[in-house]
């Protein structure tokens, strides 16, 4: 256990991090889910901006590599573009 008042300061904050970050990881994945469940092209183009945002935003904090955030847009379009 962390002794000096810094590491303790720092243990607060990285679990408020921590739980930051995987509250927006799992919305981000549930906003993926429910575009490959759609049935509208229009209402999944109405949805890609939004949620090719929150994969950016994801992304630049590092919460996911900047490679797989390519990668799920890429296939998020092929998948509105087949529609």
């Amino acid at each position: 256990m962390a002794n000096h008042k810094s590491a303790k300061k720092r243990i607060r904050s990285n679990d408020v991090k921590r739980l930051r970050n995987k509250y927006q990881h799992k919305t981000t994945r549930n906003a993926i889910r429910k575009i490959r469940t759609m049935e509208s092209k229009e209402e999944a183009t109405k949805l890609f901006p939004s949620v090719v945002s929150m994969i950016d935003k994801l992304a630049k904090r590092n919460v996911i590599h900047s490679k797989k955030a390519a990668n799920l847009k890429s296939g998020l379009q092929v998948l509105i573009n087949k529609m």
